[in-house]
């Protein structure tokens, strides 16, 4: 394989980060090979000792979604650090998926749930004065109202640090996977 054919690859798995990222990722794998040039090694042999570039795409990508992640913990960078991390550990995920498809059911249910006793709260706090009700329980649907929707609230909450956690979990996984795996794939590399 040339530098361009190499290169050419590695762009195309890179697709969908951002134009910044691409060009890093490029100009570091162009200087690896200007530097094995200029060592006398042709663009063969670098190539192939760097490996497949589609995996090397994969695992730049999954580089980039953790970083993403660790600087903004936000609902789309956990999206796309996943999906980084299934791109890079497909066969693990296929052990994985029983336990994550549950885990993650579970959580958008309990979200569901508490967006549902959020608003059925609000709903018993604005209703509860106008209601016609004496005002013992007026004030009671007034208080029960608050305390749903802040049940709701602090429930919520806790869902999100144990998303996280959850995020954190399936990331540092995909790390962990990827150390198990690099002396194995530097080995093959360094056979070949």
């Amino acid at each position: 394989m040339t530098r361009d054919e190499f290169l050419k690859r590695l762009r195309r798995g890179l697709e969908g980060m951002s134009p910044e990222a691409i060009a890093d990722a490029i100009g570091d794998y162009e200087a690896h090979f200007d530097a094995a040039r200029e060592d006398g090694r042709s663009e063969a042999e670098v190539a192939e000792a760097l490996g497949d570039p589609g995996r090397l795409a994969r695992e730049l990508r999954l580089e980039a979604g953790i970083k993403r992640w660790e600087e903004v913990r936000s609902p789309s960078s956990a999206t796309n650090a996943v999906i980084a991390f299934l791109g890079l550990g497909a066969i693990d995920i296929l052990v994985l998926l029983p336990i994550l498809l549950p885990a993650i059911g579970v959580i958008i249910g309990l979200y569901a749930a508490l967006l549902a006793l959020f608003i059925a709260g609000g709903v018993m706090l604005v209703t509860g004065p106008f209601s016609g009700l004496t005002v013992g329980p007026a004030i009671g649907f007034v208080f029960g109202g608050l305390g749903m929707m802040s049940a709701a609230v602090a429930f919520g909450a806790l869902l999100s640090i144990v998303a996280i956690w959850l995020v954190n979990g399936l990331l540092w996984f995909g790390r962990l996977h990827y150390r198990v795996i690099e002396p194995a794939i530097k080995s093959d590399r360094s056979a070949q």
